[in-house]
């Protein structure tokens, strides 16, 4: 059940009455940068939504330490897990100082941190790799597919699928597909932003939907995936300040939505 106090929310009560069901938190929303009171207070309104908050790209490595220590600490008494970025990996990664950003990651007590291989590629197995990260107290996911080779071709799928199994053996918990910033020629977005059903299905099927968590960074790809796969689809990538539009449209509570029996409350 979600994370929320049913007792003291009359508008969950409402919801029962129309048919929306209780879904568990199926949404990793990103912090690009934000100022801590900015976040803390989207934390506030939505923290019963958040599945793992993604404190994203290299921003927390050259803001104020005091601050980004602030949104660590929030997280943590909503009971949020936080991720890393991916990007950060990859930089330790090429110049061999992996066990120096992980103890960075540890002593800003990140839950997660995301491996990848989005730009660059690593010699380090993953089962070295996720042994290092669970010495200090933290946990994997990664990140299958290249920033900046295009939409995924079958063949593509295939070996990503394979190259994800192998992170999960050795211990990964979750296998993010990428998207990107723009889900434009990336992943299972083709150039003008079209969703490519076929391969998000190999993945859905590869790992199931509890494990495979797609990018969705633009309101068009959130859709897409919503109305494919229907509420039980576990996106990331999502700006924080549009998540409650994201968990609306989950719930079948947006007019476009709505027009979709996977999602569109059942009533009573």
């Amino acid at each position: 059940m979600e994370k929320i106090n049913q007792s003291e929310q009359n508008s969950w009560e409402y919801l029962k009455i129309i048919g929306v069901p209780g879904i568990p938190a199926r949404t990793s929303p990103f912090d690009p940068g934000y100022d801590p009171v900015t976040l803390v207070s989207h934390l506030e309104q939505s923290f019963h939504l958040i599945s793992t908050l993604k404190i994203s790209m290299a921003c927390w490595q050259i803001a104020n330490e005091k601050a980004t220590r602030q949104k660590n600490d929030a997280a943590r008494r909503f009971n949020i897990p936080v991720c890393t970025g991916g990007g950060p990996f990859e930089i330790a990664a090429v110049f061999n100082k992996l066990p120096e950003y992980l103890d960075l990651c540890a002593d800003f007590r990140f839950t997660r941190i995301e491996a990848g291989e989005g730009f660059t590629d690593t010699n380090l197995s993953p089962r070295t790799i996720v042994q290092m990260v669970e010495e200090r107290g933290m946990e994997v996911q990664f990140e299958v597919g290249k920033k900046h080779a295009g939409i995924f071709t079958s063949d593509m799928v295939g070996e990503l699928i394979d190259q994800g199994k192998k992170w999960l053996d050795a211990g990964a918990v979750q296998i993010v597909i990428e998207a990107r910033e723009s889900a434009q020629d990336v992943g299972v977005f083709g150039e003008k932003g079209e969703f490519n059903p076929d391969a998000a299905d190999r993945f859905a099927d590869a790992f199931g939907l509890d494990i495979a968590v797609f990018e969705a960074p633009t309101k068009p790809s959130q859709f897409a995936l919503l109305n494919h796969f229907g509420p039980g689809v576990h996106l990331s990538n999502v700006r924080i300040e549009e998540l409650l539009r994201v968990e609306i449209y989950r719930r079948g509570l947006h007019s476009d939505a709505f027009q979709y029996e996977n999602l569109r409350p059942k009533g009573q």
